[in-house]
């Protein structure tokens, strides 16, 4: 009668364990496949951790530095965020993605404060004000509400083709956890270049922040191309900032008094030489942290020795150069004293000869003369006798 009992319990404690279960997987397969309408792309919490970088607390962090770049759209390997302009079969372009996932109410968007960001609920933008802003055409999405806006976008109307250039914060991290120098891209902002009705150059308009880590799983889903050469899509959009393989100007570092680098360096060729020595500092800071190795110091002292062998071989043919140029040019001289002195002795010679023949040619008339006079004189003394 006992072991009926035990049988009983343990068998209604069976069922209920697989009740339980039952409805754990059944709520999960709802959120999921609740996430797979909204944007056609099922992306978990667990995968969302997974491509989001955590940012290290004060305590691991020795040193850092706040860098803001431009990147413009048509330079280096910057068109693979342009690119396709509208979505094909290829994908669709880092801005679509952004646009797409802020009318589905996904992701948060932030107000662009010019280097005071806070990426707060306080500064989280309007999506539908941000859309009436910058003009373009949308409508409520089916299922939106107060709390939850929704809105459907026309690909015709988003203005991907305007966006020409992004904006991104970037921070130079030294961890004490790692020892090393790190680079990660927080937020990005995009950037449309329009013009008014009478043409002119276009004017840019921040439209506002994202941050990275809410886009980075989408962004992995979307492969580009970053080589003419090769069009395999090899990188996704997610590797091209972790991989740091934009290429952008720095127009601006965090400081007090929230100045830009133009603001600072007025002239072009202040503000490039600023911006160079920023980078210069930016590359050899982890660099001189350490002592280098034996190899590092040897390749070092080959690598002096050769420039000075280099400089000494230079100097030796600029030396023998010299001297040639020396030799030549007293050649040139002693050449030149040798044919002034033939040329006065043929003056010499000239001037004697010329001297002798008039000396030749005054004797005759005397000779004559002379000859005229003694005759006359014989032919007198003639006729007196």
């Amino acid at each position: 009668m006992k072991k009926f009992k035990y049988i009983i319990v343990f068998l209604t404690a069976m069922f209920v364990a697989s009740a339980m279960q039952a409805q754990v997987v059944k709520k999960s397969d709802n959120g999921e496949r609740k996430k797979k309408d909204e944007s056609g792309v099922v992306i978990s919490d667990r995968q969302q951790a997974f491509f989001e970088q955590r940012q290290p607390s004060d305590a691991d962090l020795q040193w850092m530095k706040v860098i803001y770049r431009s990147l413009d759209l048509t330079k280096g390997k910057n068109p693979a965020l342009y690119y396709p302009e509208e979505p094909n079969e290829d994908g669709q372009s880092l801005f679509f993605i952004i646009m797409r996932l802020l009318a589905n109410n996904q992701i948060a968007a932030y107000e662009y404060l010019d280097g005071r960001e806070m990426f707060t609920d306080e500064f989280r933008v309007n999506v539908g004000e941000l859309l009436d802003r910058f003009h373009v055409m949308y409508e409520p999405a089916k299922g939106s509400t107060e709390k939850n806006p929704k809105y459907t976008i026309e690909d015709a109307d988003i203005p991907g083709n305007e966006v020409l250039s992004y904006y991104i914060i970037e921070r130079w991290e030294f961890d004490t956890r790692s020892n090393a120098m790190k680079t990660r891209v927080e937020a990005v902002c995009p950037v449309l270049h329009r013009t008014d009705e009478f043409g002119g150059e276009a004017i840019k308009y921040p439209m506002f922040w994202v941050k990275l880590n809410d886009i980075r799983p989408y962004m992995a889903n979307q492969y580009v191309f970053t080589d003419d050469d090769n069009n395999l899509p090899r990188y996704s959009l997610d590797d091209f900032f972790k991989l740091n393989m934009y290429t952008g100007e720095i127009y601006k570092t965090k400081n007090l008094r929230n100045l830009s680098l133009m603001q600072m360096y007025p002239e072009e060729k202040d503000l490039k030489h600023a911006q160079d020595s920023i980078e210069q500092r930016l590359r050899a800071f982890n660099n001189d942290l350490w002592v280098p190795d034996r190899e590092v110091l040897l390749a070092q002292k080959e690598a002096r020795e050769e420039l000075e062998r280099q400089k000494a071989e230079a100097e030796g043919e600029n030396e023998e150069g010299e001297a040639t140029e020396e030799k030549k040019e007293d050649k040139k001289e002693k050449t030149s004293v040798k044919r002034s002195t033939k040329r006065g002795e043929k003056a010499k010679d000239d001037s004697g000869s010329s001297k002798k023949k008039n000396k030749i040619k005054q004797r005759k008339p005397k000779s004559t003369t002379s000859s005229s006079t003694t005759a006359t004189r014989s032919v007198r003394n003639r006729k007196r006798k």
